[in-house]
């Protein structure tokens, strides 16, 4: 869930126009992340350079990169490391078969395909599409709510 956490959490900064500080309950409650989790994650994210964190009653959290310029890739990274999907991947040192095991060819394609989706995703582009998704959400939960009677809606 850290991975989750942070990208939720990034992806609401990214939502904001660049340097605008949120307080973290409220990143918290928007995003559905338990505060002392996120508090954590701050941390992690803070010491990768992704936000900057101040303390005191104006404090809160803000994007030090542009989110155009912020993947998923680094968001994930900065929280859980760098990202291998089977052991042989970290090195050689972790599967003496990596020379000639036919699965191990699989691992990196997949891997690099993974990567390689995280890397071209950026905040910025995430933000916007958050943003209209649930624009368009709420019209329909909207338009639905005007046709059901409020009874039924309750029942629901």
């Amino acid at each position: 869930m850290t991975g989750e956490y942070a990208v939720r959490a990034m992806v609401g900064l990214s939502t904001q126009p660049f340097g605008t500080v949120v307080q973290i309950p409220e990143v918290s409650g928007r995003w559905d992340i338990p505060e002392s989790f996120l508090r954590k994650i701050i941390t992690l994210l803070a010491k990768a350079g992704l936000i900057h964190s101040q303390r005191g009653n104006n404090g809160g959290i803000r994007l030090a990169i542009p989110p155009e310029q912020l993947t998923l890739l680094d968001v994930i990274e900065a929280v859980e490391g760098k990202i291998f999907l089977n052991k042989c991947l970290v090195g050689p040192h972790f599967c003496e078969r990596t020379q000639w095991c036919a699965v191990h060819i699989v691992w990196c394609e997949a891997q690099a395909a993974l990567k390689h989706i995280l890397r071209n995703k950026s905040l910025a582009e995430l933000a916007v599409q958050h943003t209209l998704r649930q624009a368009e959400f709420n019209a329909n939960q909207s338009s639905v709510s005007n046709i059901i009677p409020a009874k039924i809606r309750q029942a629901l």
